[in-house]
């Protein structure tokens, strides 16, 4: 039996599709055995290139990189379990375990700045969820609180 706090089994299949094929983009990404320094590079290259943008370096673009790759897991996550902390320690549990894990890999350097890249990412996308997660519920209790069939009133001021 499901209770008012649980999310609905919907969400919760949508979260979990959304997380394993993140999951899995995610790992080839992370895990695998090539450098994307030369990527990085070339990212840095272009952008410095752009009229009106201040020069970045490679080592901002990789960070930058590294938020936007974790984003969606602390989102996935967060809609999951339907709380924040858990989307972003979860996040942060995830990104030392591949850091520790790219230390036997070939071409990858574990960083503490790729964790706290990471980890940044993760609690952006547990926070982006979360405010989704309040704003559906007070949605929700709005619409379960106000009679069916009335019209909200008009606020001072407003005219039709």
């Amino acid at each position: 039996m499901r209770t008012t706090g649980d999310s609905p089994p919907r969400y919760r299949r949508a979260a979990l599709v959304g997380l394993g094929c993140y999951l899995l983009v995610a790992a080839l990404i992370l895990l695998a055995p090539v450098s994307y320094g030369g990527v990085i590079h070339v990212l840095a290259a272009g952008l410095r290139s752009l009229p009106g943008v201040p020069a970045f370096g490679d080592g901002w673009v990789e960070f930058v990189a590294n938020i936007v790759l974790f984003v969606p897991m602390g989102f996935f996550l967060t809609l999951l379990f339907r709380h924040p902390a858990y989307g972003a320690v979860l996040g942060i549990a995830i990104s030392a375990a591949v850091e520790v894990a790219q230390i036997v890999i070939p071409d990858r350097t574990p960083t503490v700045r790729d964790i706290l890249s990471n980890s940044i990412g993760a609690a952006v996308g547990a926070l982006i969820a979360w405010l989704i997660v309040v704003g559906s519920k007070r949605r929700l209790a709005k619409t379960a609180t106000s009679p069916a069939g009335t019209v909200e009133p008009e606020s001072p001021g407003q005219s039709t």
